[in-house]
């Protein structure tokens, strides 16, 4: 009498999870890099053109007044960003500091009450 051998299934795996990605709040470090990279990179530029030392000059003050403007930009939105989040944090601060208080009272009434009933 042969017996058969059950045919065996592959195993699926469940799908590898990713971990949650973290804000590191290195976004302004990352356009201050980008700024200052571009600058060095147009003076680089203009310091290697065939051109006179008056017009490299002028270039490189428009292109200074200009990254100038940009990083003021960033920054204003850097500023801004920042007070929204201080504002959420001091919101969330000042409400689990109440729900303490209230679980705090809670958990208090209810030893006060064990400890009466011994």
């Amino acid at each position: 009498m042969a017996t058969k051998k059950a045919a065996k299934k592959p195993v699926k795996k469940a799908p590898a999870k990713k971990p949650a990605k973290k804000k590191s709040g290195k976004g302004g470090a990352f356009i201050l890099g980008a700024a200052l990279g571009a600058v060095a990179g147009a003076v680089a530029g203009l310091m290697t053109a065939p051109q006179s030392g008056a017009k490299t000059r002028k270039d490189l003050e428009k292109k200074g007044k200009a990254a100038l403007k940009s990083a003021k930009k960033e920054g204003k939105k850097l500023k801004s960003e920042g007070k929204k989040v201080l504002k959420s944090a001091k919101k969330q601060g000042s409400q689990a500091i109440k729900n303490a208080k209230r679980e705090g009272k809670r958990v208090s009434k209810n030893v006060k009450k064990q400890i009466a009933k011994k």
